[in-house]
């Protein structure tokens, strides 16, 4: 029993940890387009309950985790993108410079919770495309990164651009999504795409569509907001490329001058040209100032008028409210007028007798009817009981 348990412990312990492949080696040139796909059906099936299951056509969500070895992320020129965890994952770039490098790559099963892992060797070496003097990079809008970085479909791109370049030695130095050069997040609906740049490169000269594209017409075109058309291969024009972000540069990493288009040396317009005299003529600014000035000085003016009109010259006056207001309303004012005073003079002066309007006018105990300045004395001081007299 405890072997047992030993063994089921060890399996348990083995299982916890990431289950690792063999390393894959790979060749990139440098200057030249890297893509190496991460696939997912490949993961599938090395991931534990996998192999213990029978249901070959399963198939679970799996994200990946890439980065150097030893290091916390990728190394400057290679890139990671995945669009969901039902798609496939692709490793690309352009290598600047030869070497080894190791890029650890972890899977992770969004069903099992489970994790493999996978190390790449990067063997970078420099290729025999590295001279490509002449570069362009194109804008297309209606493609995806993802979309773009299978061999097929860069096939489809760099067809037609070698048939109108004149050359087979078209070779794709870069691909870059288009967010990553500031671009926005298309809205989520259909036919919507991010956008995705592509950068090639060859040894014969620029064909004259693209070095159309740098003409002061077309450049002319994009800053009124429009969209330029340059006749180009009609298997091009199947693409919707953006003429307006289309740079050309030499092999030394300049870009290509716009040339002015010769003119026929004639002004446009009729009649004679008439230049201007040589002596310019006095002008007066008496009259804008007063209109700056003035007018707003004006209407302040006859704004404040018209409040004094409304605060001094409307009002009802005393009398006038008198007449309208009832005598009861007016007794009653009066009464809480002279009230108010009294009470405002005993605050000042608190050795005083009591105020007359808090004398009582009726006994309640005796029943006597009199005027408060006849009493005797304080009733407030009087026994309600005889007895206590």
């Amino acid at each position: 029993m405890a072997s047992q348990r030993v063994t089921l412990l060890t399996v348990a312990l083995w299982l916890s940890f990431p289950l690792c492949f063999c390393d894959q080696n790979v060749v990139a040139s440098v200057g030249v387009l890297f893509v190496h796909e991460l696939d997912t059906k490949q993961f599938q099936q090395s991931f534990p309950s996998a192999q213990n299951n029978y249901d070959v056509n399963r198939i679970d969500p799996i994200t990946f985790r890439a980065n150097l070895d030893g290091f916390p992320d990728l190394p400057a020129w290679l890139r990671y993108t995945q669009r969901s965890p039902w798609h496939a994952a692709y490793l690309y770039g352009s290598p600047t410079q030869p070497g080894r490098q190791v890029i650890e790559v972890t899977a992770y099963n969004r069903y099992t919770f489970e994790t493999v892992r996978e190390r790449i060797i990067f063997n970078v070496r420099i290729g025999t495309d590295s001279q490509l003097p002449y570069q362009a990079e194109l804008l297309i809008l209606d493609w995806d990164v993802e979309e773009l970085l299978p061999s097929k479909a860069q096939f489809d791109v760099k067809a037609p651009l070698q048939d109108e370049w004149g050359s087979q030695t078209l070779t794709v130095i870069n691909i870059t999504s288009a967010l990553d050069k500031g671009g926005r997040v298309p809205l989520p609906l259909p036919g919507h795409k991010e956008g995705v740049y592509i950068k090639v490169g060859s040894d014969v000269p620029f064909p004259q569509c693209l070095l159309y594209s740098q003409s002061p017409r077309i450049r002319q075109f994009c800053k009124e907001g429009q969209r330029p058309l340059v006749l180009c291969n009609s298997r091009l024009r199947d693409f919707q490329i953006d003429w307006c972000n289309v740079s050309l540069t030499d092999g030394f990493g300049t870009p290509i001058p716009v040339r002015p288009e010769p003119g026929s040396g004639i002004l446009k317009g009729e009649g004679e040209f008439n230049p201007p005299s040589e002596t310019l003529e006095e002008k007066y600014y008496l009259p804008d100032y007063l209109l700056t000035l003035l007018l707003p000085s004006l209407l302040a003016l006859l704004l404040f008028l018209l409040l004094c009109y409304i605060m001094c010259c409307r009002r009802e006056g005393v009398e006038k409210r008198d007449q309208v207001t009832s005598d009861i309303q007016l007794v009653h004012h009066q009464t809480v007028f002279s009230n108010t005073e009294e009470l405002r003079h005993m605050a000042s002066n608190r050795d005083v007798p009591r105020p007359l309007s808090t004398l009582p006018m009726f006994n309640v105990r005796t029943g006597q009817r009199a005027p408060p300045m006849q009493l005797s004395e304080d009733s407030a001081h009087v026994p309600l009981i005889l007895s206590q007299q």
